[in-house]
């Protein structure tokens, strides 16, 4: 029998049962399934953001020297939006997943949502990132020379893509 503090702490006055189930319908599940539809909206439009800042602050340069390749240098900035997109539509299909722990939202659906939200943002921050220095580089250069205009594009695909996976990636992990 337990009589003070200090047998409590020498011994076991109560029996405790753990159950797997009810400890996964935690409460604040939701929390992570928000934080994820958050993160990605978050990452993604710091990633375009960036790209744009550092693509215009190249096409400002490039506009003194050859003010007729303006309108072609725009793409960078628009290819660093599209970024911001994805994010969006992460975020919106798993804020239309997250329901209240009451109603079945266990912690395993609330770290695949986290781990969806952080796929997309931190790929959509990255490939803002690449867009911006490729977009700032390239349109410099294609002032100076015409013909790396299409190398510039190539470049700039494959740094779009990189957010595309990761939409792709959070989309899966979102709706299994």
């Amino acid at each position: 029998m337990c009589y003070g503090n200090e047998s409590f702490y020498l011994s076991v006055c109560y029996r405790m049962s753990y159950d797997l189930e009810t400890a996964e319908r935690a409460a604040y599940a939701p929390f992570f399934g928000y934080m994820g539809a958050a993160s990605a909206q978050i990452f993604t439009v710091l990633g375009a953001a960036y790209g744009t800042a550092k693509s215009a602050v190249g096409i400002c340069s490039m506009g003194v020297m050859r003010p007729e390749l303006i309108m072609k240098s725009v793409i960078p900035v628009i290819m660093a939006g599209i970024i911001g997109i994805y994010g969006l539509v992460v975020a919106m299909v798993l804020k239309g997943k997250v329901t209240s722990a009451s109603q079945g939202y266990d912690l395993n659906k609330g770290f695949a949502h986290l781990a969806a939200g952080l796929t997309c943002g931190l790929c959509g921050l990255g490939a803002g990132y690449a867009i911006g220095i490729v977009g700032d580089a390239g349109v410099r250069g294609t002032a100076q020379q015409p013909r790396l205009f299409v190398g510039m594009i190539l470049i700039l695909i494959f740094s779009e893509v990189l957010g595309l996976y990761g939409m792709i990636v959070a989309l899966i992990l979102g709706t299994s």
